[in-house]
């Protein structure tokens, strides 16, 4: 059996970090995605997914990551029922996240939300510093549309 979702869409809202009573980090935010096609007044629909994070993921979505962008999600959809303290039984889908990448640069460069020692930096392109000899030793990728000059 295969449970896998693949997800491209902007974050509703900034991610909200918790910690489970063991100290386990869980992130949680809702992602933006469109329909691939129209409504009947010509209309392009979304829908707001729920994604769920865990541990070094959660910390990093939590850290790099803000309301507004784009971002890649792979994970798989997960069913929760529960029942309330009132008696009433509740149910929520929502995907968790195994891979969160962002396919944007942030709006405005800036320091994580809540960075601490240990976490690593966003990654630069060589256009990102100010002479060649700062800039990191890795080939940033050329990224054009093969298909441009036909």
């Amino acid at each position: 059996m295969v449970n896998k979702v693949i997800l491209v869409g902007r974050l509703c809202t900034d991610p909200e970090m918790k910690y489970t009573p063991s100290g386990v980090a869980v992130t949680n935010f809702r992602v933006a995605v469109d329909r691939q096609f129209t409504n009947a007044q010509g209309e392009r629909e979304t829908d707001f997914i729920d994604v769920v994070t865990w541990r070094q993921s959660a910390e990093f979505v939590n850290t790099y990551m803000t309301k507004g962008r784009l971002v890649l999600i792979e994970g798989r959809l997960q069913v929760r029922q529960w029942q309330t303290q009132d008696g009433q039984r509740r149910r929520s889908t929502e995907v968790v996240a195994d891979q969160v990448r962002a396919l944007d640069r942030p709006r405005e460069q800036r320091e994580p939300r809540e960075a601490g020692e240990g976490v690593a930096p966003v990654r630069a392109g060589r256009d990102d510093f100010q002479s060649q000899d700062e800039a990191p030793d890795f080939d940033v990728p050329d990224i054009t549309d093969p298909f441009a000059d036909e």
